[in-house]
């Protein structure tokens, strides 16, 4: 009789291999070792880390309207004041100064005022900008003129959550990469969740919703 793993001889009545040390019962498929690899193992890429906060610039430059009488100039163009001067020059008259056009006020030196009507029942009333979240903090480079804290027992609002500003007399808001996210509804519009670190118009009559908690613009 000889061992079935390593096929030393066996005395009679052996229990053991001498040589393997393995069993006189023991077989090589049972002396197999199973496979500790799983056959569906899959590699999960690390995640990037989350960006910063985006600040998407808002175009805030008037458009550049032509001022009436205003001819555009080229190369064929006469040149209208020399040709003034000239005839002035002739008759012993200095020609008459250009009447300066009015500039209009800008609109974004004016600040409009808002009110923020949240489930929470606080009502607050704004104008500039803005953070709102359950412990909102600026990044130590930022400037906000209001902070707005949301009584949120379930958490579910994030620290600094969104942040509001104004552009055109218009007020605007911009996911700050929040927990739960944020969706608004406008008037007569279907709801829109908001992409991080894009500013989103929020006209009045809108309402916002923060993960659990919302608040209406008024």
């Amino acid at each position: 009789m000889n061992c079935r793993i390593c096929g030393a001889p066996l005395p009679v009545g052996a229990m053991f291999c001498g040589e393997c040390g393995s069993s006189t019962r023991a077989t090589p498929s049972s002396r197999k070792r199973p496979d500790a690899r799983p056959s569906d193992t899959t590699i999960i890429q690390p995640l990037a880390p989350a960006p910063s906060v985006i600040s998407v610039p808002v175009d805030v430059s008037p458009p550049q309207h032509p001022v009436p009488g205003d001819v555009p100039r080229n190369e064929n163009t006469p040149d209208v004041t020399a040709m003034d001067s000239e005839s002035a020059g002739a008759h012993g008259a200095q020609a008459p100064a250009p009447a300066a056009v009015p500039s209009a006020p800008s609109p974004t030196t004016a600040e409009v005022r808002f009110v923020l009507q949240f489930s929470t029942g606080e009502t607050v009333s704004v104008s500039g900008s803005g953070l709102v979240g359950r412990r909102p903090l600026p990044q130590p480079a930022e400037h906000f003129d209001h902070l707005i804290q949301i009584a949120d027992v379930g958490m579910s609002v994030s620290k600094s959550h969104l942040e509001f500003g104004q552009h055109d007399g218009e007020l605007w808001i911009s996911d700050r990469f929040s927990g739960n996210g944020t969706v608004i509804r406008r008037p007569g519009e279907a709801a829109l969740r908001c992409e991080p670190g894009r500013r989103y118009l929020v006209p009045r009559g809108s309402r916002v919703e923060v993960a659990d908690q919302f608040f209406v613009v008024s």
